[in-house]
């Protein structure tokens, strides 16, 4: 399984006959090198969405066209875009789960916002979310944008992820600190990664303070598409 970062929240997951790009916002995006965005997406089976902020969701739609991969997330907004945009959808809705080509994803709870900018102004439709997925032997927690909650420990109780992608960069989403506490508090992962920080000056710059708080915790400061093998 190679767990590759793009910048900001945006990964590319590849893990058993699935490749998931999550969130991938490529152009635009100031970690990501555009030239490499065809590196980054070539053979994606999936797209997946956490919610609908433009740092999130601005090339969804026409990835899924150009791909010709399905977008999998809440239910209300892919029902949008099957509507509007014509494009193929997975909607499912928080705690269900999928089969993306044998890898099971089961939608989670997450604590945040989810609107994106029409022709006839905002729409806002379902909620934001995160994933748990599994395959290879292991559960990967994509936290999406969120603050720490108490639902944390009913999803480790559930799933128990070994591997932890968590939103840690403060302003929009939990700062290290509180990703730390979250860590520390609900789950038991092996592996952390932060994601949703250096992006912008109003960013967390560094994961040195989540790195020190676990010290039983291998905590990975991922670069821009350099795998991470597990």
């Amino acid at each position: 399984m190679n767990i590759i970062w793009l910048g900001h929240a945006s990964f590319r997951i590849e893990i058993g006959e699935a490749v998931l790009l999550v969130d991938p916002w490529l152009n635009g995006n100031p970690s990501f090198p555009t030239e490499r965005a065809q590196e980054a997406t070539k053979g994606a089976t999936h797209i997946l969405l956490t919610h609908a902020h433009f740092d999130h969701v601005s090339e969804v739609v026409d990835l899924s066209r150009a791909l010709s991969v399905p977008v999998v997330g809440q239910y209300d907004l892919m029902g949008y875009w099957a509507e509007h945009e014509k494009i193929e959808t997975i909607g499912f809705n928080k705690g269900g789960t999928v089969d993306l080509n044998g890898i099971k994803v089961t939608m989670v709870h997450a604590v945040h916002s989810s609107t994106f900018q029409t022709a006839d102004g905002p729409v806002a439709p379902g909620s934001e979310c995160g994933f748990m997925i599994s395959g290879e032997g292991h559960t990967i927690y994509v936290s999406g944008d969120t603050d720490v909650t108490a639902d944390m420990g009913v999803f480790n109780a559930l799933h128990e992820p070994d591997i932890g992608i968590l939103a840690a960069g403060g302003h929009f989403t939990m700062d290290m600190k509180r990703a730390a506490f979250a860590a520390k508090t609900f789950f038991n992962f092996k592996t952390l990664i932060p994601c949703h920080y250096k992006t912008f000056p109003l960013l967390e710059q560094s994961a040195e303070l989540l790195v020190q708080a676990l010290p039983d915790t291998n905590v990975i400061e991922p670069e821009v598409l350099v795998p991470i093998t597990l």
